[in-house]
């Protein structure tokens, strides 16, 4: 699926489409302009508003900002960048002093409405177009629901309660509804999935390349499943897909990060936002990665830019990367790591005093542009299905299977022969020992925060967990601030609060 080639913004400003909850709606058109009432005729306008709801997964609400930040709240990484006023946004996450202003927050609920009114609009509109083929038509809307249930599900783990649309806001004034309760959009959730599922079709060729398919679908309702606590059904959708998607873990885990490996030959992806390079633009909210310049080593001569060492990983992290764990080389550039051009990692450098930097996303100097990385992003990976498997299955020969898989790949070990790496029913500790590994095989895949938060009241959640973190990096001469109940949730933000009066604040904000 190319979507550098869909050109939506024009049809969709006339179709009333929103871009925040102030945006008017286009009352009237030219007639030589695409509208509501000239456009949906097709099959091939139902595949183009189909596109459209993809397109913000690329951009600043999604993986090019906001989605970094869940690791940067957690025990992965810290901010970097250059100085106290570099990328300010995250410098607040990681301070746990986060204003209703901060641009994370406000650009992860614009970006992700935006993209549920598109998906509303096209399952409003799809099933009435005529002489269109079933099973696009199918695909279409099953494409829709899982995307509106992939934003939602950001969506409420982020903020807690919000807004709930299903269907197009019939007027300006219809968007200013109260925020939903949690339950009630994890249940729409679930609702979406579960019809996505048997809509999507397993698997895509040529241009469709990247499409969600139904294993995509099943693989975020388990990922949903084990959020809500809901063990037994989670297991049971992390096995359809283990069992019947036909993907295999990569012998080599490095190799999931290759430009490579992506779509027809990602043995091991279940979705991926698609990127692409060669625009030559400095532009985070179209088609190329970011995370090539952003998390390069700062002033490495590495990327066209130079670097700009964001998302530093935190010392206790690297450090806690048990020997021989092939997972260490392809997620950190730790000192003395030799560059393409056969330079060194510093063991010092402005914003990484320990030398260390995120490697996971490295792609190098492709071309000429810089914020223009061609490198996809997996979103759901077989991997995390063992590991939610195990989690679900608790310490039974089917959970310890499935984490030990996991582990043994790390280790590059065959997958199906036991080790000497493998947890066994006396390890203790298991459910430490799965959010741990969930730790090191997501790393910079922006999950740790919301692996925290779910825990939170025990030992592995985000109070007790970064509370120890903050103690450990200022007496090493690293701030970190400590979180309050305030902090497992964000701020809505304060554009979205003048704009609605229904919208209530987060506590403590």
């Amino acid at each position: 699926m190319n979507i550098s080639k869909f050109t939506c913004g024009a049809f969709l400003l006339s179709l009333g489409l929103l871009t925040g909850c102030d945006e008017k709606f286009l009352e009237e058109a030219p007639a030589d302009q695409v509208t509501d009432a000239n456009f949906y005729q097709t099959q091939q306008d139902a595949i183009q508003a189909t596109t459209a709801v993809y397109s913000e997964l690329t951009k600043e609400g999604q993986y090019n900002l906001a989605m970094w930040a869940f690791d940067i709240m957690a025990d992965i990484s810290v901010s970097g960048g250059d100085d106290g006023n570099d990328a300010i946004e995250y410098k607040q996450l990681e301070a746990f002093s986060i204003p209703t202003t901060n641009t994370v927050a406000t650009r992860l609920w614009g970006g992700s409405f935006i993209s549920i009114q598109r998906a509303n609009i096209v399952l409003q509109k799809v099933p009435s177009i005529q002489n269109m083929d079933p099973a696009i038509q199918k695909r279409c809307l099953g494409e829709a629901q899982f995307l509106r249930a992939k934003f939602y599900f950001d969506l409420v783990r982020a903020y807690g309660d919000v807004p709930l649309f299903t269907t197009p806001p019939a007027s300006p004034e219809a968007v200013n509804i109260p925020r939903t309760p949690a339950a009630e959009v994890y249940k729409q959730i679930e609702q979406d999935l579960t019809d996505a599922i048997g809509n999507l079709p397993t698997s895509y060729s040529g241009a469709d390349l990247g499409r969600a398919t139904k294993w995509a679908a099943t693989g975020l309702l388990a990922k949903v499943y084990i959020t809500e606590g809901k063990k037994n059904e989670a297991a049971q959708r992390a096995r359809e897909v283990i069992n019947n998607s036909g993907k295999t873990l990569w012998a080599n885990y490095a190799d999931n990060f290759k430009v490579a490996n992506e779509n027809q030959n990602a043995k091991e992806s279940l979705f991926e936002v698609q990127y692409t390079n060669g625009r030559n633009e400095y532009e985070r909210n179209n088609v190329g990665s970011a995370m090539n310049e952003f998390f390069g080593p700062r002033g490495a001569n590495q990327t066209p830019g130079s670097g700009y060492g964001f998302n530093v990983p935190e010392p206790d992290f690297v450090a806690g990367y048990e020997a021989g764990d092939t997972r260490k080389a392809a997620t950190v550039w730790v000192p003395g790591d030799t560059y393409p051009d056969g330079g060194k990692q510093s063991a010092r450098a402005t914003g990484s005093p320990f030398g260390y930097n995120c490697k996971k996303w490295f792609v190098g100097k492709v071309g000429t542009n810089i914020w223009d990385s061609p490198l996809n992003v997996p979103v759901l990976r077989l991997a995390e299905m063992y590991l939610i498997l195990a989690e679900a299955a608790g310490p039974t020969t089917e959970g310890l299977e499935a984490i030990n898989k996991v582990r043994r790949r790390a280790f590059g070990l065959d997958i199906n022969t036991p080790s000497a790496r493998d947890l066994t029913a006396s390890t203790s500790d298991f459910t430490g020992a799965v959010l741990r590994e969930r730790k090191y095989e997501l790393a910079f895949e922006f999950d740790r925060w919301f692996d925290l938060k779910r825990y939170n009241g025990t030992p592995y959640g985000l109070i007790p967990v970064m509370t120890a973190q903050a103690n450990y990096l200022r007496g090493i001469g690293i701030q970190r601030g400590t979180p309050t109940e305030t902090n497992l949730v964000l701020p809505i933000p304060q554009s979205e609060l003048d704009a609605n009066p229904g919208l209530k604040q987060n506590p403590g904000y």
